[in-house]
């Protein structure tokens, strides 16, 4: 079994500042094997909040994949989106964009989809998806499948098409092709979890979706500031969600949702089929 600490968009430069120090603790409680940070390190891609998201970052248990998204790259420095939109998060976060870890269980690739000609939105092309998948071909079949992008590919029912990477639906085939188990991210500032639901047919193996929310902004749009613990066992996901709680000062487990691979790809076993059992 495998256990990751999912978090995104922490927004430095627009912080909530109680729930920094309290995420490292509770993220370190949970002793993860990897620590994933979806993108949106920053709110402005200034060096001074990169410098606080490194000291963040330091201060997180490693490994670690991490990714950048579209608040990473400058807003408002015109040249510098133009020529170097991502030099900040390269000298402080990493010089590589998509980042990739492997071991006996799980296989994760890391992919860059904040663009310099979009200010909100991203996108995705078809070398960045071969890719992903060679790299993710290349372990072998007896691990479990994990890519990590800022952009979502899929969306809750309630979120318009507009808050989809660009080219989701081409990700989406590909990724199916190469049998991807789970895709993480964040941009939405929701936490959501569930089988892939695409909004055109594509065959082949579905994934398991999971958003995570906004773990350290004040930009929570209407929920609460959270992160995901996520247990990979085998043919078995779950997905706790941690939300901020004030009054504790803590990070407290609000709901936790749970999967099991099937021949046609990912499955949610409903709460009343988890109850009683080990």
């Amino acid at each position: 079994m495998r256990t990751l600490a999912h978090l995104s968009d922490p927004h430095f430069g627009r912080i909530e500042r109680a729930t920094v120090q309290a995420s490292i603790i509770a993220v370190t409680q949970a002793k993860p094997d990897v620590v994933i940070v979806s993108g949106d390190l920053t709110q402005r891609a200034k060096a001074r909040e990169f410098q606080e998201a490194r000291r963040f970052l330091d201060a997180l248990p490693s490994p670690q994949i991490v990714v950048p998204g579209n608040h990473d790259v400058p807003l408002y420095n015109v040249l510098a989106r133009a020529l170097r939109p991502l030099r900040n998060y390269q000298r402080y976060i990493s010089v590589d964009l998509e980042p990739f870890y492997s071991d006996e269980e799980i296989a994760i690739v890391g992919v860059n989809t904040a663009r310099s000609l979009t200010f909100a939105g991203g996108r995705i092309n078809r070398q960045q998806v071969a890719q992903s998948c060679a790299r993710l071909e290349a372990c072998g079949e007896n691990r479990t499948r994990i890519v990590v992008s800022h952009h979502p590919f899929d969306l809750p029912g309630t979120h318009e098409l507009h808050g989809l990477v660009g080219r989701a639906d081409m990700a989406m085939a590909g990724f199916a092709c190469c049998r991807v188990d789970l895709i993480l991210s964040g941009h939405l500032h929701v936490s959501y979890s569930n089988q892939s639901a695409p909004r055109d047919d594509i065959p082949g193996y579905p994934a398991l979706v999971i958003h995570a929310g906004t773990a350290t902004s004040t930009r929570t749009r209407g929920e609460l500031n959270s992160f995901n613990i996520i247990q990979v066992d085998g043919s078995s996901v779950s997905v706790e969600c941690l939300e901020w709680n004030r009054e504790r000062g803590s990070f407290l487990p609000s709901e936790t949702a749970q999967f099991q691979r099937t021949p046609a790809g990912w499955s949610r076993i409903p709460p009343a089929d988890v109850v009683g059992k080990p």
